[in-house]
């Protein structure tokens, strides 16, 4: 494990006293190697820009120049976040939403996709034990 240490002490991340901002790591994780990087920096950015309870007022405009693409990218990127559950949006209002429950993922059956390690681990005990009953000939 990497052992951390501050590198700047004198520069530490504080929360402001007036405004708010946080993304859950899940995002990383589960959501953003699936979205598109309009879709994702307009996510950030509504992280950014959203109250506590993450709504934002911002317009398209004002997004898209924040952003720096055209309005078109920026409603395509939306339509991203719309799809995987990630925002409500209603004409001026978008609201940055709790991340959808992860699903529990199916286990594969023997030769279809990757393993888990813990599977693959009982498989060779289980093979292991079996072996040691076989008597050579």
């Amino acid at each position: 494990m990497i052992s951390k240490r501050i590198l700047v002490p004198t520069r530490l991340r504080r929360p402001p006293d007036t405004g708010w901002a946080w993304v859950d790591r899940r995002f990383v994780r589960e959501h953003m190697d699936r979205l598109s990087p309009d879709a994702v920096a307009l996510y950030f950015l509504l992280t950014v820009v959203a109250d506590r309870d993450g709504l934002s007022f911002y317009s398209d405009p004002a997004l898209a120049a924040l952003l720096r693409i055209p309005t078109a990218r920026l409603a395509s990127a939306r339509d991203e976040l719309l799809a995987r559950d990630l925002i409500a949006h209603e004409a001026r209002l978008t609201q940055v939403l709790s991340l959808p429950t992860p699903k529990p993922s199916r286990r594969a059956q023997r030769g279809e996709g990757p393993l888990l390690l813990g599977d693959l681990l009982r498989q060779a005990i289980a093979t292991t034990s079996s072996d040691q009953g076989r008597t050579t000939p």
